[in-house]
C-alpha cells in the first residue's frame, strides 16, 4: 500500500492500522492510549497539524471517528542518532541499479534504534533517491555486496530473480580450522527464526536452508572458506558454519550467546559478501558485482626467512 506522504529525510512515514471497534470514540483516543505514554502532547500537536493523515492525504484532527479510516500515515519522531564511523563504497550505478560494499555495523535498513544509520537512509539522503529501495538484506554485523532498486517502474523485474533464486551469492569468512573436517562440504537443516528470539535455530525435520562450505586457505589455525548460500534464511551461514564447529571468528551470537555489549569497530564479524551474480532481467546480459572489502582476521602466511 502506497503511503500518502512522501519520504522525509530518507524516512518512510509510519503506517498503523485502526482497529475496527473498540472503547475509543476517535482516531485520536486510539493513537494517544496506545502512545501517549511516550509524548502525548506531541501526539496532540501532530494532529492539529493535520500531519497524521488517511488513504489519499486526508488529515485527521482529534475528533475524527475511528472508523472513517482504516490505515493513517504520521511521521515519527527520531532520537538524535550517532554516526557510525563506517562508510559506504557505490560499486554501481545506473537507472534500474544501484550495488554498494556495505561496511560491517551497518544495517541494511531501519530498525530499532538505528533510523539515519542504516544503508537505506544513508544513501537516499546522500544521493537523493527517495525511491530507493533494497532487493535483499545483509545482517548488520555482516559486509559486503548490497543490491538497490533505483526505479520503481523495473523492480518487479529484478525482484523476481531472488524469489526464483535466480541469484548466486558468494561469501567469504574467516575461521577455526579443524584438522578432521572433511570439506567442501554440504550443511543441510531445518532452520526457525522467531521474531521474538534474538537466535536462530535448528530444529528437526525437513531441511530448509543449505549451504556449501569450502576451505581456500589456512595459516596460523585459521581458514578463509567459500560459502555458497543455496537458500536464504536468516544468520544461516552464522548457524550452519557454528554447527560444523567452526564458529565465524567475532560472532557474539554463535556458537555462544555473549553478552551485550557496545559494538567493537576493531573486531567485525569475519564474514563478507564477496559476490553476486545474475543474468540482468533487462539487458539478458550476465552480470556479476564483487566487493572491494577485505577480511583481516585471516593470518597473513608465515613466509620463509
Amino acid at each position: 500500500m502506497q503511503s500518502p506522504l512522501p519520504v522525509r529525510n530518507g524516512v518512510n512515514a509510519t503506517r498503523l492500522r485502526l482497529p475496527a471497534e473498540g472503547p475509543w470514540t476517535t482516531a485520536f483516543d486510539y493513537v494517544l492510549e496506545r502512545f501517549g505514554h511516550v509524548n502525548p502532547q506531541g501526539i496532540a500537536d501532530r494532529f492539529d497539524r493535520g500531519e497524521v493523515v488517511g488513504i489519499g492525504g486526508v488529515p485527521l484532527d482529534r475528533t475524527t471517528p475511528l472508523t472513517e479510516h482504516t490505515f493513517i500515515w504520521y511521521y515519527r519522531e527520531l532520537p538524535p542518532e550517532e554516526r557510525l564511523p563506517v562508510e559506504i563504497n557505490i560499486l554501481h550505478q545506473d537507472e534500474n541499479l544501484l550495488v554498494v560494499d556495505k561496511p560491517h555495523f551497518l544495517p541494511t535498513t531501519p530498525g530499532g534504534m538505528y533510523v539515519a544509520e542504516s544503508a537505506l537512509v544513508r544513501l537516499r539522503v546522500a544521493l537523493g533517491i527517495p525511491d530507493l529501495i533494497p532487493m535483499h538484506r545483509l545482517d548488520r554485523m555482516t559486509a559486503g555486496v548490497l543490491l538497490f532498486s533505483t526505479n520503481p517502474d523495473t523492480r518487479g523485474k529484478y525482484q523476481v530473480l531472488f524469489e526464483k533464486r535466480r541469484i548466486e551469492k558468494e561469501y567469504e569468512a574467516v575461521a577455526p580450522v579443524r584438522s578432521d573436517l572433511e570439506l567442501p562440504a554440504i550443511v543441510r537443516s531445518r532452520m526457525i527464526k522467531s521474531r521474538t528470539y534474538l537466535l536462530a535455530q535448528e530444529v528437526p525435520g525437513e531441511p530448509n536452508a543449505e549451504t556449501r562450505v569450502e576451505l581456500m586457505e589456512q595459516s596460523g589455525g585459521f581458514g578463509r572458506y567459500r560459502l555458497l548460500p543455496h537458500t536464504g534464511k536468516t544468520h544461516q551461514l552464522r548457524v550452519h558454519m557454528a554447527s560444523l564447529g567452526i564458529g565465524i571468528l567475532n560472532d557474539p551470537f554463535y556458537p555462544v550467546l555473549l553478552e551485550q555489549a557496545p559494538d567493537d569497530f576493531s573486531k567485525p564479524l569475519q564474514l563478507l559478501a564477496r559476490s553476486i551474480q545474475f543474468t540482468d532481467p533487462l539487458t539478458r546480459q550476465p552480470v556479476q558485482y564483487r566487493s572491494e572489502l577485505t577480511l583481516d582476521g585471516f593470518p597473513a602466511p608465515a613466509t620463509a626467512s
